[in-house]
């Protein structure tokens, strides 16, 4: 609380020369909630009553500031697929807890599949830093709702993760895909199996 306090609700609103301090609080917020979950500035800019141009020179700000990061949609070779739209994910699972006040345990929550997610993103993202690990990463979608949660394009190769908390919940890899790129690698990543794709 008091990093947000003091680094995301002080720091960062001073910089750029940010007026409409609310509108970028609120933006936190619902990014927080909607982790995962593709967006775009106008559907932002409606839910915040800003214009997108207000919206894209705070997002940008907080990329810039490493509050979040974004991921883009893969595309090659289908028409359905979606690229327009953006995901955004928080560098520290912690803060995001902190901006919407939610830090009950994990036997407690609703969003533990959100969490979980992020967790696996910022933590791939350091560990690709560590290593040097060059290529290009995305999500993938398509209009008819199929998706993958991370796509590494990496020295020619793809590689599809998708991410599940619970062992339960089973996860086959989308005939989409798999139509479009069958020499893709496909792994699910789950609590049981996370050690090696985060390099712990």
């Amino acid at each position: 609380n008091e990093m947000v306090d003091s680094y995301l609700f002080k720091d960062v609103l001073s910089l750029d020369q940010v007026k409409k301090s609310r509108v970028i609080v609120d933006l936190v917020k619902l990014l927080a909630f909607q982790i995962g979950g593709e967006v775009s500035l106008r559907e932002l800019g409606q839910q915040l009553g800003a214009d997108t141009k207000t919206i894209g020179r705070y997002l940008d700000l907080l990329e810039k500031t490493f509050v979040i990061y974004s991921l883009s949609g893969f595309s090659r070779n289908l028409r359905s697929e979606i690229t327009r739209k953006q995901k955004y994910y928080f560098y520290d699972n912690g803060i995001r807890n902190a901006v919407i006040g939610q830090f009950n345990t994990m036997d407690s929550r609703n969003d533990i599949g959100a969490l979980w997610e992020n967790f696996l993103m910022s933590e791939r993202l350091k560990h690709r830093s560590y290593l040097n690990m060059y290529g290009d990463f995305r999500f993938w979608r398509t209009y008819e709702q199929q998706e993958i949660d991370l796509v590494e394009d990496r020295d020619g190769q793809l590689y599809a993760y998708e991410f599940k908390w619970s062992e339960k919940k089973t996860a086959k890899v989308p005939h989409q895909w798999h139509a479009a790129y069958p020499e893709a690698q496909w792994q699910v990543i789950t609590p049981q199996n996370y050690l090696d794709f985060i390099g712990k």
